[in-house]
């Protein structure tokens, strides 16, 4: 249980940064910013997986860069899902994508694994 509080505190925190540095992405209040968190992990663990494997013919085609393209959707499906956490466009979705996902490794790298 404690590692899954700590995944949502590194994630609602890297979704916090996403907000104040990438234009066109929004969150209206504490409430939505972590129901987006868990929102947002939980496409990424469960709903990323399967695009990136139909997708992998693209990618391939890319030289690996058509990920950038699937983050971005799943970070734009979250907020589609979520009321009060919006992204403006195409490019603001794949910016915040990378954004969160850099700065979520970083944060999971200082916290380290937490056992329950």
């Amino acid at each position: 249980m404690l590692a899954f509080v700590l995944k949502l505190i590194v994630n609602a925190v890297a979704l916090f940064a996403v907000v104040r540095l990438v234009p066109g992405i929004s969150v209206t209040g504490t409430g939505n910013l972590i129901v987006a968190a868990l929102v947002l992990g939980f496409l990424n663990a469960v709903l990323r997986p399967i695009i990136a494997f139909f997708s992998l013919p693209v990618t391939v085609l890319t030289l690996g860069l058509f990920t950038f393209v699937v983050n971005g959707i799943v970070f734009a499906l979250a907020a589609w899902i979520v009321p009060g956490f919006s992204v403006a466009g195409f490019w603001s979705a794949i910016l915040g994508a990378l954004v969160f996902s850099l700065i979520s490794f970083v944060l999971n790298l200082i916290v380290g694994p937490a056992s329950d």
